[in-house]
Formats: C-alpha cells, sequence, structure tokens
C-alpha cells in the first residue's frame, strides 16, 4: 500500500525542440529544451535542457552540443537517456523508493526499432518496467480534452518542432493519419536560407526561432511589421544590423506551410465519410507550439473548408494528454500495433 502512494505517474513529451513532463495531481512541473551539451574528450555531460541550450552556437571546441532527438525519434540514444535521467531525477528528487511510472510520447506510425528505443532509454533512465507509448495526436488530442473515447471522429493537427502529424482519432484509435518532418524546426530553417540569399547575413536558429515568432505569419498581415536582426554578414565577416519584414518571412516559409496544409488534405482523404461528417461538424483541433504561428488556423480553413479551432495552451497539450493516458493505458495498447506488428511492417 504503502509503496502504491510513492509512486509518481509521468507524462513525457520527448520533442525534438523541447522536452516536457507532466505529473499526475500537479500538471507541467518541467519544461526544458531537448539539448544536451558534453564535453568530447571524455564524453561527459556538462549541462542538460535551458543550460545547455544557452550554448547552442556559444560553446569552446571541447564542447558539443547535441539535439538527441530528430523528426520526433531518437538520433542519438545514449545522449537521449542522459536527457530522461536528468529530467525523471528531478521530477523525483532525493526520495526514489520506487520507479516512476512513464507514458512517453511517439510519432504515429513509428517503428518497432524506434518504439524499443524510446521504452529502453526510458527505464534505463529510471522509468518502471514496462515504459508506455502513446502517438503523440492521441496524447495531444487528450491533453486538449477532446473525447475520443467516443465512436465519433476527432481530428488533431500537432505541429511540433521536428514533425507536422494529423489524425484522425475515433474510440481511442487513429483510423487515418499523415505524418511530415515539416515542422518548427522547418520553419526556422527557411529564415536562415532566406535572410542568407536576400540579405547576406548569416544568423543562427535561434535567431531565426525569435524573428518567426516576433513577426512571422502564415499569411501577409494588414500592418507590415518589421524588427531589427543581428548577425555575421557572408562577404565581411563583421557583424551587422538589417531590417527584417513580417511579409518576407511570410513568403520565406511558404512552402513549409503548404506542406503542413497538404498533410491536413492528405489525412482528410484517407478518412472514411461518415468519420469526415464528423469532423466537417466538431472542426480541426491544432496543437503543439506550431499551432501558434499567426494566421496559420486560417490558411487551413481556408484550404479544406473545415473549421479549425486552436486548443488551449497548444504547447502542453501532448504532455497532459500522456499523464492523463495513464488511466486508460490497456485501451490504448489495444488500438497500437504490438511489437511483433511493428517488427513485421519494419521489415516490409
Amino acid at each position: 500500500m504503502g509503496a502504491t502512494l510513492l509512486t509518481k505517474r509521468l507524462g513525457i513529451d520527448l520533442g525534438t525542440a523541447n522536452v516536457l513532463v507532466y505529473e499526475h495531481g500537479r500538471g507541467v512541473v518541467l519544461e526544458e529544451p531537448s539539448v544536451v551539451a558534453i564535453n568530447v574528450r571524455d564524453n561527459t555531460v556538462v549541462a542538460v535542457g535551458s543550460e545547455a541550450h544557452a550554448m547552442l552556437g556559444r560553446h569552446p571546441a571541447n564542447i558539443q552540443v547535441i539535439r538527441p532527438m530528430r523528426g520526433g525519434v531518437i538520433a542519438d540514444y545514449l545522449i537521449t537517456e542522459a536527457l530522461l535521467r536528468y529530467l525523471i531525477s528531478r521530477v523525483m528528487g532525493r526520495v526514489k523508493l520506487v520507479r516512476p511510472e512513464v507514458m512517453i510520447s511517439v510519432p504515429v506510425g513509428v517503428t518497432g526499432v524506434e518504439g524499443r528505443a524510446v521504452r529502453d532509454a526510458a527505464e534505463a533512465a529510471g522509468g518502471r518496467r514496462p515504459a508506455h507509448l502513446i502517438p503523440e495526436p492521441l496524447a495531444a488530442a487528450i491533453g486538449a480534452e477532446i473525447p475520443v473515447g467516443s465512436p465519433r471522429g476527432h481530428m488533431v493537427l500537432d505541429i511540433g518542432g521536428g514533425r507536422c502529424e494529423a489524425a484522425v482519432i475515433s474510440m481511442f484509435g487513429i483510423v487515418a493519419s499523415q505524418s511530415v518532418r515539416v515542422a518548427g524546426d522547418r520553419l526556422n530553417e527557411a529564415v536562415v536560407d532566406y535572410v542568407k540569399r536576400r540579405h547576406n547575413l548569416i544568423i543562427g536558429e535561434r535567431t531565426a526561432e525569435e524573428l518567426k515568432i516576433a513577426i512571422g505569419s502564415a499569411v501577409p498581415l494588414d500592418t507590415d511589421e518589421s524588427t531589427g536582426v543581428r548577425g555575421r554578414d557572408q562577404i565581411t565577416g563583421l557583424p551587422r544590423t538589417i531590417v527584417v519584414r513580417s511579409s518576407e518571412i511570410v513568403g520565406a516559409i511558404q512552402d513549409q506551410v503548404h506542406a503542413i496544409v497538404q498533410t491536413v488534405r492528405d489525412t482528410l482523404a484517407q478518412t472514411p465519410p461518415e468519420l469526415v461528417a464528423d469532423v466537417s461538424d466538431r472542426g480541426i483541433v491544432m496543437t503543439g507550439g506550431g499551432a501558434l504561428l499567426r494566421h496559420l488556423d486560417e490558411v487551413i480553413m481556408q484550404e479544406t473548408g473545415v473549421p479549425v479551432i486552436v486548443a488551449d495552451d497548444p504547447q502542453r497539450c501532448v504532455a497532459r494528454g500522456a499523464g492523463a493516458a495513464l488511466d486508460y493505458v490497456d485501451v490504448i495498447q489495444r488500438s497500437m500495433p504490438t511489437e511483433e506488428e511493428s517488427l513485421i511492417a519494419d521489415r516490409m
């Protein structure tokens, strides 16, 4: 009985850009960048999360700053384990009598190998065996308080740092889905490329993200906003400041916006007619940091004819949903392919 009371239940949004940890009864208790800094001489961890993120573009040669997640999946297993170990330790504090029960979000259609890597990393980092997995759109829908257990169609569009995922959900199962590696990071890269090509100025991805947040939009704004940007002149190598306008950012990210819209269209095209009718009535719910790009919801609504709603606190929906999903583990596991089925699919 005592051991049960000491058990913590954690939902983890293991994102490309950020990792969020939700604890039952407390809400989102940690939110850190998915970044780890290591000393290349002895492979020791120097910093994790915000402290490591602050080193991006500013570290000496003996320090390597790594993003262990790429497109929502593990690109570096050992670094991901170190990141999870740090986060779980912070939540657990000094008392670690019982391993926490953990539910981790993974992309739709994650392969058996990729899923096993996430489970192994979570368990090695201190999570209870077995660690549970949940598709990101399902976690996002639960976190957005969509009644996914009902026999009606509900559509969610989750735009994270590394991946955009659209899914139609009914009775805790994903009926139709599309997943593309076009999301926040690609938008930032498009801004970096544009500023370099148009202004001969080299800026980092952090600066590009700040630009996107400050004056970015999916469509031209009524008032063309502007802001100053400092970077390195591509020709002279010296610092230089330029003025970038909102209309430039709109043009720079149009290909990525179109890819997101196409993801929604393709998902709707795969959906059974009865569920499409449900989605038309209830609308598409947008989650993830990318949902905050100004007027993106309007573009999707114009292109699909389906109402679009941005969820409350969209960046935390996946973490909240992963934590809440621990109450439905058996139902969710029944709707997901078994590990053997995933491995067979990987070989096909």
